[in-house]
């Protein structure tokens, strides 16, 4: 019994359900075992330790969550909240985000519909979502015609591609005098830079292609990613801090903010140990060795995750439009809001601070080598 005592003193007797349990009592109280008890942890692990006023909140998403309404349901409420401090996202969720702050309809429906007549008709459907075909060509029309202005003439990196959106986004909801249901504006407003890792992959690269074919002067940088991105995880751990990441799903997006860790202490040779937290909701199996399955304890060998902190890491195995609902009820039930770090308004800052360090050591003769990694204690 000393044994088993070592192991758990949570004994399980979960309370009768009575209808009447909040979101949050209802995964405190029940979801105890299984996926259900790796949501209770991301939950919890969550609101102790990332929400924590030292820690810098990272989020991922991929799937399409925003076509499903969890752009407006969930996201832009963790972001108001001061929960979320920068994104890493597909393009095709910022895309159809896009759809709802131009006023353009997404519909519920049902998955076993007949998709010769759905084309037919002119209609798209994503699983049991359908909308009419002349949204996707509306949304085409305003980016076409939004990248033809003066501020997106230059070179430029995602976060600054996707502010510049943001902004006319917000200025649009505000002249109509309604709240903005859009993931882009409200990031704009909060300051929460918005990368993307793949950004020709979606029907917004696919518009700045065409333009491109135009001889636009438009240019999104993914090597000013790459640096930015880690000099927002170095400079939250340079200044005593701890960074942490909340992936949905897993892909492109998940690889992108985990990769901050080894450009800080692998390619670009500064001291560095990895995420303090990392949680993950997935429905990828580790097992087939792609990247979305990847344990926390795996992605500590590549130095992305700190060996110390492999116990606040928690991987859960379900569908994201199930967990993240959950989650940011969890959240605002159990955690009061967070100053907003407005991290878009410091990306330059950090990143010339991550340039110098780099160059001094550079300048120095020093190299990368193994000692930049940091050791478990």
């Amino acid at each position: 019994m000393d044994y088993l005592h070592r192991l758990s003193q949570k004994r399980i007797e979960p309370p009768a359900i009575s209808g009447e349990e909040s979101a949050a009592d209802l995964v405190d109280g029940t979801f105890l075992s299984y996926n259900a008890g790796r949501l209770r942890e991301v939950c919890q692990v969550f609101c102790t330790k990332l929400l924590e006023p030292d820690c810098t909140v990272g989020l991922t998403v991929s799937g399409a969550l925003t076509p499903a309404g969890l752009g407006m349901s969930s996201l832009i409420p963790l972001i108001r909240a001061g929960f979320v401090d920068w994104i890493v996202s597909t393009g095709a969720n910022l895309y159809h985000d896009t759809h709802f702050a131009l006023g353009l309809p997404l519909h519920q429906s049902r998955p076993n519909l007949n998709d010769f007549e759905l084309r037919e008709h002119d209609i798209i459907r994503i699983y049991d979502i359908v909308f009419e075909y002349s949204t996707l060509l509306n949304t085409d029309s305003f980016y076409r015609e939004l990248i033809q202005s003066d501020v997106f003439a230059r070179r430029m990196g995602t976060a600054e591609f996707h502010y510049e959106v943001g902004r006319y986004l917000h200025a649009r909801a505000a002249a109509l005098g309604g709240k903005s249901n859009s993931l882009l504006a409200v990031a704009f407003e909060a300051g929460v830079p918005i990368y993307t890792s793949s950004p020709g992959d979606s029907s917004i690269g696919m518009n700045l292609a065409a333009l491109a074919l135009q001889e636009g002067t438009l240019q999104l940088d993914p090597l000013r990613d790459v640096n930015e991105t880690a000099s927002i995880v170095y400079r939250a751990k340079r200044d005593g801090g701890k960074s942490g990441v909340l992936i949905l799903g897993g892909g492109s997006p998940k690889n992108f903010i985990l990769q901050t860790e080894p450009q800080i202490q692998e390619v670009l040779g500064l001291e560095e140990s990895g995420h303090d937290y990392f949680l993950q909701v997935t429905d990828a199996r580790p097992d087939t060795g792609g990247l979305s399955g990847a344990t926390a304890s795996e992605a500590m060998t590549w130095g992305k995750v700190d060996p110390d902190r492999l116990p606040d890491s928690v991987t859960c195995y379900t569908d994201s439009t199930i967990a993240l609902p959950l989650l940011t009820a969890y959240a605002l039930a159990r955690h009061a809001p967070r100053p907003l770090r407005r991290l878009y308004d410091h990306r330059v800052e950090s990143y010339d601070a991550l340039r110098s360090e780099y160059l001094r050591r550079h300048e120095a003769g020093a190299r990368p080598d193994p000692s930049a990694r940091k050791r478990s204690s």
